[in-house]
């Protein structure tokens, strides 16, 4: 089987956290990928980048698509992990993508619109995505997309122990939205502590996404 690793552009204002990029211009928004959502919780992790968190926040206030927010970490001048909460009436691609069996690995914002990084194990399962934007009048556009041999199937710059950590993580669901399993619940099946399983798998998403995006020229941390 051959993975994909694709880049999409889409841009509504109903997606998430749009309205609230329109107000703040200049701030940076990026999910947290490897943060652990426990699913009953219904919380959503962004690393926000902005020279005004007051202004931010307002637009927060303001926006359709968030329900309660929570500046969870600050981690230095201009920039804070926040946790969201969305409301109803959010266009949320996740769910359309986990339908095709895909993951979204990164997403962040390109003005008003999203730049979606998603591994998939098919290209055809695309479709999913292109068909929910043309029927939710979602503007969408391929950027890249690259095929590498599965995750079973190849190392692609993978410890085993990275692997491993994925493996688990995707079978169990940790990276579906709403996550069907929490952070502790992956680090307990492989039977690490916490920190160590959300290591692995950011340092094991960050190096498929190097072997992958950028044809192995860029060296992981």
């Amino acid at each position: 089987m051959t993975d994909i690793k694709a880049v999409v552009r889409v841009e509504h204002p109903d997606i998430v956290l749009t309205e609230t990029v329109t107000r703040a211009r200049g701030a940076k928004v990026k999910s947290v990928s490897e943060a652990g959502t426990d699913p009953t919780s219904g919380k959503f992790f962004y690393h926000i980048e902005s020279s005004d968190f007051s202004q931010f926040e307002d637009g927060l206030r303001n926006d359709n698509t968030i329900g309660e927010f929570d500046r969870v970490i600050e981690a230095r001048d201009e920039e804070a992990i926040y946790s969201f909460e969305y409301t109803d009436e959010a266009k949320i691609l996740s769910p359309v993508i986990s339908a095709a069996n895909g993951v979204i690995l990164e997403m962040e914002n390109d003005g008003e619109a999203w730049i979606l990084t998603i591994w998939i194990p098919e290209r055809t399962n695309l479709i999913r995505l292109w068909d929910y934007a043309q029927q939710n009048g979602v503007d969408i556009e391929l950027l890249r997309v690259n095929e590498y041999a599965s995750l079973g199937n190849t190392d692609a710059g993978l410890t085993d122990s990275q692997r491993e950590a994925l493996l688990v993580a995707f079978d169990t669901g940790y990276f579906e939205e709403p996550r069907d399993a929490t952070l502790g619940e992956v680090a307990a099946d492989l039977d690490i502590s916490q920190p160590a399983a959300s290591g692995l798998l950011r340092r094991g998403i960050k190096r498929l996404i190097v072997s992958s995006l950028k044809d192995g020229t860029e060296k992981p941390d």
